[in-house]
């Protein structure tokens, strides 16, 4: 005897089909079985959840609140995150003795996880005060362990890795028999660890010392120290192997603490030296071809910054879509302006002065203070805004404590392709070659044919254009004004004068040696101190070596 799912009452009763039924009845029937069926399957995933507790959300009672979300999350947490979540983010609503999530147009049956057509019309709002919201927050931090997106299971299991408390250690354990994913099992283990540190078993608390020596994070090498703290006549730690343990677990914090340092100074010099290096690099074509000091090479760094304000401006005006390319876009326009303006003022200043070092001096900062006043009257002397692109934005963290910023990294590497670029013009081309034959012997090039006319300009505005590429980088690390570039014309001189004149291998060691000593100097006697005690190295060096790192070669080489 066949069997249908009668919907009135829910019990199976026997199939009486009435006389004269044909094969539409016996399909329509058949077509009900198969979606009450379809109901039954899609309801299951939901139904492990206690009735008694989703009612307990709407009581009156804080206490029984509180009971209620525990029994949820202790019965089935995948299905409770979604239903806490509702209930904290206040999405959570009563309609006829009915709980639902509504969320928008969504309307989502919060027991069977049922889509509904529309709310009802006597839908109110469930609501909770400051202590179960309190309680629900706690809950909540241990049910992300459970949830569908590794992501948010990964950021929960760093959540509580960083203070994890001993009520935490239920969650853990039962995230731990499913977890699968290395990064993730290493940050439950370290929570765990970290619960565990307040146990009454000194075996499980000898065990959790030793894996919170593998960490480097401040939090747990306060956690470990305060075992070893003196309470009263004994320490807080009562076993001796445990505090033996605490104790070796502060050397092995304490030295990836000292390496994490290390390696964020290291870091921070290079890319300190990167800035200096692409600032010097224009300086270091000018002043070796030349011999002029350029005292507006620092604002030729402002002119490369104001272009990428410009070039960013237009992007967000005609193609918002993009407006993550405008650096890409910046870089050979800020090149072409800053080398126009290096052009025009070689061709109307500069060349007017060779061989006058002090006049060239004091003209080319009059130049600076022109250039400074103008982009003042035309932008104002407010710094501007400029946004890192999204695929610049955030970082690498190598290790905890230890992030290295993404648009750091991209101007350490753009600096790099920069040097790869203008070593492969000064080598592999003839204007290479014409500039390296000026900055050798200016007389005898020009005896040989050499214009070294246009190749003071071309080298000028070759210079000028590679300090707009280091304003494109700057522009990213730091303010765009009117006066950004007074900070670096000193540094970049000095760079210069310790690399060698006209020598970029000279430039690199000394950009990078500078910004790696800066940056260790200014940890042990700050900022003031480490310039002054980077200008007196500077100048004993010179004293020693005057050539610079590398000196320039040939017999013709004018002093």
């Amino acid at each position: 005897m066949s069997h249908v799912v009668d919907l009135a009452d829910t019990h199976l009763s026997p199939a009486v089909p009435p006389a004269g039924c044909g094969f539409r009845l016996v399909m329509k029937r058949t077509l009900r079985l198969l979606c009450c069926g379809l109901v039954i399957l899609v309801g299951s995933a939901r139904a492990a959840m206690p009735p008694a507790a989703l009612s307990g959300l709407v009581a009156d009672d804080s206490d029984e609140k509180i009971a209620a979300i525990q029994a949820l999350a202790s019965a089935e947490p995948e299905s409770a995150l979604i239903v806490l979540e509702a209930l904290a983010k206040n999405l959570l609503m009563l309609a006829g003795g009915q709980l639902l999530i509504v969320e928008g147009e969504s309307v989502t049956d919060a027991a069977t996880g049922v889509k509904l057509a529309h709310v009802p019309d006597d839908a109110e709002a469930v609501t909770v005060n400051n202590r179960v919201r309190r309680e629900l927050e706690s809950t909540l931090a241990g049910l992300r362990l459970f949830a569908p997106d590794a992501a948010v299971r990964l950021e929960a299991a760093k959540e509580l890795a960083s203070g994890a408390e001993p009520a935490s250690l239920p969650w853990i354990e039962r995230a731990l028999a499913q977890a699968k994913d290395p990064a993730e099992r290493a940050q439950l283990e370290l929570a765990r660890a970290r619960a565990s540190l307040g146990s009454e078993d000194a075996k499980v608390r000898l065990s959790a010392v030793k894996t919170l020596a593998g960490s480097a994070d401040p939090s747990v090498r306060a956690l470990v120290a305060g075992r070893l703290v003196m309470d009263g006549e004994r320490y807080v730690e009562a076993d001796a192997a445990v505090r033996a343990a605490a104790a070796d677990a502060l050397r092995q914090i304490d030295r990836r603490f000292m390496l994490g340092d290390s390696l964020a100074r290291v870091f921070s010099g290079v890319s300190l030296g990167s800035i200096l290096l692409l600032a010097a690099l224009g300086l270091a074509i000018t002043y070796g071809v030349m011999g002029v000091i350029n005292m507006a090479h620092g604002e030729l760094l402002m002119v490369g910054a104001y272009t990428t304000y410009l070039t960013q401006g237009w992007f967000r005006a005609h193609l918002p879509d993009y407006v993550d390319f405008y650096v890409l876009a910046a870089i050979p326009l800020a090149f072409l302006a800053a080398a126009l303006v290096g052009a025009i003022i070689e061709r109307l200043v500069i060349r007017h002065l060779y061989g006058r070092t002090l006049e060239t001096l004091l003209a080319s900062w009059g130049v600076s203070l022109i250039l400074i006043q103008a982009v003042r009257v035309v932008f104002g002397p407010q710094n501007m805004e400029l946004s890192n692109p999204a695929w610049m934005s955030g970082g690498v963290e190598l290790m905890p404590g230890l992030v290295l910023p993404w648009n750091r990294i991209v101007i350490v590497l753009f600096a790099l392709i920069v040097l790869a670029g203008i070593s492969a013009v000064m080598i592999r081309t003839r204007l290479g070659l014409y500039i390296r034959a000026v900055t050798q012997n200016r007389a005898m090039a020009g005896c040989v044919g050499v214009p070294t006319r246009r190749i003071d300009t071309l080298a000028f505005a070759i210079g000028a254009g590679i300090a707009g590429l280091g304003g494109v980088a700057l522009s990213q690390i730091g303010n765009v004004g009117p006066d950004m570039g007074q900070g670096y014309i000193v540094d970049s001189f000095l760079v210069v004068v310790v690399g060698g004149v006209g020598q970029l291998a000279g430039a690199v060691l000394a950009a990078l040696g500078l910004g790696i000593a800066t940056k260790f100097l200014e940890g042990v006697a700050g900022a003031v101190v480490a310039k002054i005690l980077v200008l007196i190295f500077i100048i004993l060096f010179i004293q020693k070596r005057p050539q610079g790192l590398f000196a320039l070669k040939g017999r013709f080489v004018e002093n």
